[in-house]
């Protein structure tokens, strides 16, 4: 599951930059104010790559989805970026964890073979 969340992640981290320069040339904020919720969320998006397997890192990680698509109120495109960033990191979650559960069976299996001695055919 890390590894496809925290692709997920990087990838919002690119986006969040693109849209703090979209947003600094087409709304009325100013550039300090673009850039520091701009760099906010593209330093949490870093960070959140080290915490998914912590606890409440997946939540955090859903906190940045919902400011994704809230910050389409100032970047109207991203209304559409932050729900396909919405629906990636679901994805990433849900098939991540999946993997993460039949690599835990694989290695079950693999011990149990490896105890049980070699096979006598």
């Amino acid at each position: 599951m890390r590894t496809l969340c925290a692709s997920t992640l990087i990838g919002e981290f690119f986006v969040i930059g693109f849209a703090g320069l979209v947003a600094m040339q087409t709304s009325d904020l100013s550039t300090v104010t673009v850039w520091t919720v701009s760099g906010i969320a593209m330093l949490l998006s870093l960070l959140l790559c080290g915490m998914i397997s912590r606890p409440g890192g997946v939540a955090l990680g859903w906190v940045l989805q919902i400011a994704l698509i809230a910050s389409g109120l100032i970047v109207p495109t991203m209304y559409f970026l932050g729900a396909v960033f919405a629906a990636l990191w679901w994805a990433s979650v849900h098939f991540g964890r999946k993997i993460d559960e039949a690599k835990a069976r694989w290695a079950a299996q693999a011990a149990q073979a490896d105890a049980t001695g070699p096979d006598p055919a």
